[in-house]
């Protein structure tokens, strides 16, 4: 039976033909999810936003540097080979859009340990990594990396030191530093070192509109499967080569709850539940089909809410259909609670594996809805700071004034990872210092990364603090094995 036979034919018809009541049911089963299925990629921005080949460095280990980049290379080129023609074979097979294809690598900084004497060395993988990436096609390579939670090698400060050259001479590279743990406590001496990183990288990339630092995160509590950039590395406990999965689907749930306006919260909380079951079974759809095809384990699907500057795609729109003026108003921390919480509890029931970060990320730049509410003075810093709680991820694509200090941004940054390491959770920031830009200017990104308003920045001093040195301890409930 076709489509083309049920608008011809009609019910009745097909009643006729199909007197099987099961059948028939099936039948209207299969053709209501079609078109609904369909009516969330034409109409409200339903996409797998990456198909993400993880790969392990470790076994391209060499003293020699010349020797290393030629391991990583031919690793790269070899596995990911077919990533980017498969995922788009897949697209146009089940007509869900894929928007990126992208590798994530073992953390550079133990790859690279053992051959890299100077910051240059350490750049000179970094440029494999984008000569790599550029030769199989794919948007982003993530894992120019150090996890740092508790202390740092020397190779690790030097990779560290390294990152501004790195990401001002390369394209697809991103690179994050993962400076804390509820297991470890926090490593202040790398937080210092990161607004002092975050700094250099925006004055060296200034003419290319700050993109640097917009491929820089630091994390608190990293997860070693992140498909999304550009946070993503492939974690040392993951296996040799494995495809992860990140969905999205911010305008589909927005379009669902604009049904049940009005509605108590039971019916809103299911309707979530229900809708976000529907979307993460299209990303375990697309992990499943590219896994199968590339001959590679299928890793998790990250079934995480990622907004796009588009109208339509916004977090931030989700929160005012179910009630706020605007996002940032009293209540706002309370409704992105609901909404990952809720997000989880369907997506969980539609894949065996979810895993990465998973809830609904709020990047200012990247989200029309939060771009707004910054601009009519409704959402601060402080209150996306309180969002980060209940939150995936944490202070996401945040232009701020260009001449702020790298000893604030540390605090920054130390303030965000607290909540991570406090509330067991992955927080991270992305945050942008735009050189001669002031508060209320824009800043203007491109593409997926949107454009920004630069929001203000308690300017109050926090020198002394971030420049004690050594760690801050693990709380007490880390004490669990």
């Amino acid at each position: 039976m076709s489509l083309r036979e049920f608008r011809r034919n009609g019910v009745a018809s097909l009643t006729n033909r199909y007197k099987n009541i099961n059948i028939w049911r099936k039948i209207m089963i299969n053709l209501f999810e079609v078109k609904e299925t369909n009516d969330m990629v034409e109409h409200e921005n339903l996409d797998v936003r990456t198909i993400t080949m993880g790969i392990s460095l470790l076994d391209c280990i060499d003293g020699d540097i010349d020797k290393l980049n030629e391991n990583i290379y031919n690793k790269i080129t070899t596995k990911a080979k077919n990533l980017v023609s498969t995922g788009n074979e897949i697209e146009k097979e089940i007509g869900i859009p894929i928007v990126n294809k992208r590798i994530s690598v073992t953390p550079i900084g133990l790859v690279g340990a053992s051959a890299c004497k100077s910051i240059e060395d350490f750049v000179s993988i970094a440029k494999t990594l984008d000569k790599a990436a550029k030769e199989v096609g794919v948007n982003f390579i993530g894992g120019y990396s150090c996890l740092v939670s508790k202390g740092m090698t020397p190779a690790e400060e030097m990779m560290i030191r390294s990152i501004p050259q790195a990401l001002a001479c390369t394209d697809r590279v991103c690179s994050s530093v993962n400076v804390g743990s509820t297991k470890t406590g926090l490593n202040m001496d790398a937080v210092k070192l990161m607004g002092e990183v975050i700094v250099e990288t925006d004055e060296i990339t200034k003419d290319a509109d700050c993109l640097g630092c917009a491929k820089l995160v630091v994390f608190c509590n990293a997860p070693d499967d992140n498909p999304f950039m550009a946070g993503a590395f492939h974690g040392v406990t993951e296996a040799d080569c494995i495809i992860n999965v990140g969905v999205s689907g911010p305008g589909v749930v927005k379009n669902a709850l604009s049904k049940v306006r009005g509605k108590n919260f039971e019916v809103l909380c299911e309707t979530i539940k229900k809708t976000a079951f529907k979307v993460t079974r299209v990303g375990q759809l697309v992990a499943q089909e590219a896994s199968k095809r590339l001959g590679v384990p299928f890793g998790i699907i990250d079934l995480s809410l990622a907004p796009t500057p588009a109208v339509g795609d916004s977090v931030a729109e989700i929160l005012e259909e179910i009630g706020l003026e605007r996002v940032g108003a009293p209540g706002t921390t309370a409704a992105l609670a609901l909404l990952n919480d809720q997000v989880k509890k369907g997506g969980v029931m539609a894949s065996s594996y979810v895993g990465g970060l998973s809830g609904a990320f709020i990047p200012v730049s990247e989200d029309q809805g939060m771009i707004d509410a910054v601009n009519m003075g409704a959402l601060t810093l402080e209150k996306l700071e309180a969002m980060t709680c209940v939150c995936s991820v944490g202070l996401d694509m945040i232009a701020i004034p260009g001449d702020t200090k790298a000893t604030t941004i540390s605090g920054i940054i130390a303030d965000e990872a607290a909540i991570g390491m406090i509330n067991q959770k992955t927080t991270a920031v992305r945050i942008i210092p735009v050189p001669g830009k002031k508060v209320g200017e824009m800043v203007e990104f491109g593409g997926l990364l949107g454009y920004a308003p630069v929001m203000p920045v308690n300017n109050f001093s926090c020198d002394a603090f971030v420049n004690r040195g050594g760690r801050i301890p693990a709380p007490i409930h880390s004490f669990k094995n």
